[in-house]
């Protein structure tokens, strides 16, 4: 049986990380724009390997720009090992208490009420949110629990703009590439992001953002004919209208008012792209409210080796021997 035997601090050559016996990585962070703070990042999905892209963001932000960064994975309460097919543990969301952003990349998760809780309170407090790929449906909480009203409708809807609608590309076989909107050419998400630069071998969804007042579309997703950056336009309803593949909006009651960045890309081999990686980066940046201090190009560049896994669904046997957060840090 895998333990959570490691070191109380681990020194990865890219930052110190606390690991401890906790199930979830901490940057602790430092000198930079974003120092003093903290930013929670939640990964839990089947397919788009949340676990290899959350911890790869969580460096950039906190070694090249001082963010405190945790990372909290879909966890095997049998061998503490990162298991993306659990749907209903992810220790550690404690940290929501001293968040000032969460990132998620989640997919169908059933968490227990009392790891929820810290999810509905954070939302309840209106405090920013950025969501990737599946996290338009992150949550299927049932329909009669105390957190019903953050199913993916729910959530999605209310909270990111959109729930799960349907593949507008062909899955595995038609990318994304970014085009930008007036909106976008303007704003603070996508300065230092070249255009044409935003791509995702990730298919572009089905997306009704009209339906939300409050949304305004940065990024438009031109379907292309292959998962190649160079690859040609399809032609066709395909295109024409294109979907909006990241937004911002805003969301909570009372006047509370968080801002929401959300992006339909966002798989693990989605962030090779660096034109991908910049606009989340840029993202967290504005989230947080620090927009005036996101530079003219955001560095972007890995700390530590990168090399996101193809996505796809996998069987529980595929996971085992599963990695430890730790492995996932390094």
């Amino acid at each position: 049986m895998r333990q959570w035997l490691f070191a109380l601090v681990v020194s990865l050559g890219f930052g110190t990380v606390g690991v401890a016996a906790d199930p979830w990585l901490t940057y602790e962070g430092g000198d930079g724009p974003g120092k003093g703070k903290h930013v929670v990042f939640v990964s839990g999905d089947e397919e788009y390997r949340s676990e290899e892209a959350l911890p790869m963001l969580a460096k950039i932000l906190s070694t090249r720009h001082g963010f405190k960064c945790t990372v909290l994975f879909a966890i095997d309460p049998a061998d503490g090992t990162v298991a993306p097919n659990v749907t209903n543990n992810i220790p550690g969301l404690e940290a929501l208490k001293t968040a000032d952003l969460m990132v998620v990349s989640l997919r169908f998760r059933t968490l227990p009420d009392e790891q929820f809780q810290y999810v509905a309170d954070y939302l309840d407090a209106g405090k920013p949110v950025v969501g990737l790929r599946t996290s338009t449906h992150a949550f299927k909480p049932g329909t009669k629990g105390k957190y019903a009203k953050y199913n993916s409708n729910g959530f999605g809807k209310q909270v990111l703009g959109e729930t799960w609608v349907n593949h507008h590309g062909h899955h595995g076989v038609e990318g994304t590439r970014g085009v930008f909107t007036d909106a976008g050419k303007s704003h603070p998400i996508l300065r230092g992001v070249t255009p044409g630069s935003v791509f995702g071998t990730s298919d572009v969804y089905t997306v009704n953002l009209p339906l939300v007042s409050s949304a305004v579309p940065l990024v438009l997703g031109e379907v292309t004919a292959t998962l190649k950056p160079d690859s040609v336009a399809v032609t066709g309803k395909k295109n024409d209208p294109m979907m909006p593949v990241a937004w911002t909006k805003t969301y909570g009651d009372d006047g509370a008012k968080g801002r929401v960045f959300t992006t339909t890309i966002g798989a693990s081999q989605d962030c090779e792209f660096e034109g991908t990686r910049r606009m989340i980066v840029n993202a967290c940046f504005w989230a947080a409210g620090l927009e005036e201090k996101i530079p003219a190009v955001t560095d972007v560049t890995y700390v530590g080796e990168f090399k996101p896994t193809r996505f796809q669904f996998r069987k529980d046997a595929e996971w085992k021997p599963g990695k430890t957060p730790a492995e996932y840090g390094k």
